[in-house]
């Protein structure tokens, strides 16, 4: 399943050219420090144990494995993934401390890594950023082991009618800031364009299930304003 906006040449790379030094700045400023507890619930929904393996897909600057690393008091091994170099750069000076973390370079849809290696495959809000859904979830399928888990926290379509009329207000004056904080409105704009058309929860899990995860389900956060998917590999 292609995306249109994501398959533009050169997009989505060309706006996490432009944002990533500012990249965490930004996310407090447009979920109002909101995706730190949003992350934080996803920790606790996996619940790691010491010595677990994740993946952290479309990883940003290393929230997901900061969180993982002390959830398990640091003795668990990451990798993660960013196809974007100057995210994966500020990922490595700000987990600097962090002595057990790989960092590679590359797309959720062509992982370079052999299959049934992880117990947690993470993704969150990247998912939305890939020019192909169902491949990218193969690609999660695969290196997970038997016995594995996918959990993807990524925006989503809101169940109220009245916050859902606040949020696309507020959605309007994002690029604005975007354009006082980066100095540019451009990235903000795709952003919000590729929440918009992204698909809603129940068709995530419609493609998880034809991916061959089982026992899937999401969980609605702010009022479905994001959503943690969940899916297992037996």
């Amino acid at each position: 399943m292609q995306q249109y906006l994501q398959n533009k040449k050169g997009l989505v790379q060309n706006v996490f050219d432009q944002v990533y030094d500012q990249y965490d700045l930004m996310n407090d400023l447009m979920s109002l420090g909101t995706h730190r507890l949003w992350k934080s619930t996803m920790l606790n929904i996996m619940n790691p144990s010491k010595n677990q393996k994740l993946i952290d897909v479309a990883c940003g600057t290393g929230d997901i494995a900061k969180l993982f690393l002390k959830h398990v008091n640091k003795s668990s091994e990451i990798t993660c993934v960013d196809p974007n170099k100057g995210m994966i750069n500020k990922g490595k000076i700000k987990l600097k401390h962090y002595k057990n973390l790989k960092w590679i370079i590359a797309p959720a849809e062509k992982l370079p890594l052999q299959d049934n290696l992880f117990d947690f495959y993470t993704i969150s809000f990247g998912l939305r950023n890939t020019k192909k859904l169902d491949k990218s979830l193969a690609e999660a399928y695969r290196v997970l082991k038997p016995g594995g888990r996918f959990l993807c926290l990524e925006f989503s379509k809101i169940q109220n009618s009245n916050l859902d009329f606040i949020y696309k207000n507020y959605s309007k004056i994002i690029p604005t800031i975007g354009k006082f904080v980066v100095g540019k409105e451009q990235p903000y704009e795709y952003l919000i364009k590729s929440i918009k058309n992204f698909i809603n929860q129940d068709e995530l899990i419609d493609l998880m299930i034809k991916k061959n995860f089982k026992k899937c389900s999401y969980r609605n956060l702010s009022g479905g304003i994001v959503s943690i998917h969940s899916g297992w590999k037996y």
